[in-house]
């Protein structure tokens, strides 16, 4: 789907101001115009204000009125490239005689709210927020069913990812050299919350604390006995860390406070820490590199190759879809007034 569809759920709130630049005094109503020609169709300039409403919503709220029409503009422009693209790769696919039936719309709109884990009421909610009709959607949907047989057909073949390209990137992305004397750590946090200040009775302090403690003795098992620790880290740490699976890097001895220096200098790499509690809760670490420095695999390539390969590959369709798609650009009549 074109990026700019991606940003239609998160639009909020009018617009219609905007329109009146384009209306007739006399009769009120819009001035439509042909602003581009593909071939043999053509796309008006109400095809292009109905698309983008809800990004002119969004402009008309968060950008300074001085800016506003070289942005309305801009996306303007944004918006005929994205149409110009769908008209070629619908025409490519009639070309080919390749259809897309109602019923396979449907799988993919259930696959997409199955993925996002929301309803067909929310998703109907979050169109009619963004000014989007259900018709719109599904045309979009339609050409991305479209854009994905073509690919299939045309693009998804040429694509083979080998297995140096997954261990170079594996070798730059999921192992780190750490000079000598550094530690490379990951950590968990378990928080209490700030009581400094605080009029809480000493029985709710104390009650905080046992919770927190608790919550991360069994976090501490489960990192102890082999479970991973950064996912751990992303679904129980309370530390901003917890978005990098914990991985808070390569401390000198020096730089680590005291509480932290107690519990991993004695440890070997791979271990994790006993708890030890903070001013405002308990945390606990792996060791990654100890001070003898060297390189440091964040996780084992046969977890992680899959991944990696999936990675790779998504990064080469896109570079194959744009020499396609300017391919197919080249060789069609497109001429735009806009």
């Amino acid at each position: 789907m074109r990026d700019h569809q991606k940003i239609f759920p998160l639009l909020i709130s009018g617009f219609l101001w905007c329109l009146l630049i384009f209306a007739s005094p006399a009769s009120g109503e819009v001035v439509d115009r042909v602003v581009a020609e593909v071939n043999n169709e053509v796309i008006t300039l109400s095809e292009i204000e109905e698309e983008g409403k809800g990004l002119f919503r969004k402009i008309a709220l968060e950008v300074p009125a001085q800016d506003r029409l070289s942005a309305i503009e801009q996306v303007r422009k944004d918006i005929l490239r994205s149409m110009i693209d769908q008209k070629l790769i619908e025409q490519e696919a009639a070309k080919q005689g390749i259809m897309v039936t109602n019923e396979e719309i449907d799988l993919m709109i259930e696959q997409m709210l199955q993925a996002s884990k929301i309803t067909k009421e929310q998703l109907l909610d979050q169109l009619e927020e963004s000014g989007v009709d259900e018709a719109s959607y599904r045309s979009n949907v339609a050409t991305q069913i479209y854009q994905n047989k073509l690919l299939n057909r045309d693009v998804r073949s040429k694509i083979v990812i080998t297995e140096e390209a997954i261990l170079d990137y594996y070798d730059t992305s999921y192992t780190k050299h750490i000079p000598e004397g550094g530690y490379y750590l990951l950590q968990i946090g378990i928080d209490w919350g700030e009581t400094e200040g605080d009029d809480l009775a000493p029985g709710v302090i104390e009650q905080r604390k046992l919770s927190a403690r608790q919550r991360a003795e069994r976090v501490h098992k489960l990192a102890r006995s082999g479970s991973d620790f950064k996912e751990l880290a992303r679904k129980f740490s309370d530390l901003p860390s917890a978005t990098e699976g914990g991985d808070i890097g390569v401390f000198e001895e020096s730089e680590m406070a005291s509480y932290m220096r107690s519990a991993v200098t004695s440890l070997n790499p791979g271990e994790v820490s006993a708890i030890i509690e903070t001013p405002v809760g308990f945390q606990f670490f792996k060791l990654l590199s100890s001070k003898e420095g060297g390189i440091v695999t964040l996780a084992p390539y046969a977890q992680v190759k899959e991944e990696i390969r999936e990675t790779l590959y998504n990064q080469e369709l896109r570079k194959e879809f744009e020499e396609w798609i300017e391919e197919i650009r080249s060789e069609a009549y497109i001429r735009t007034s806009l």
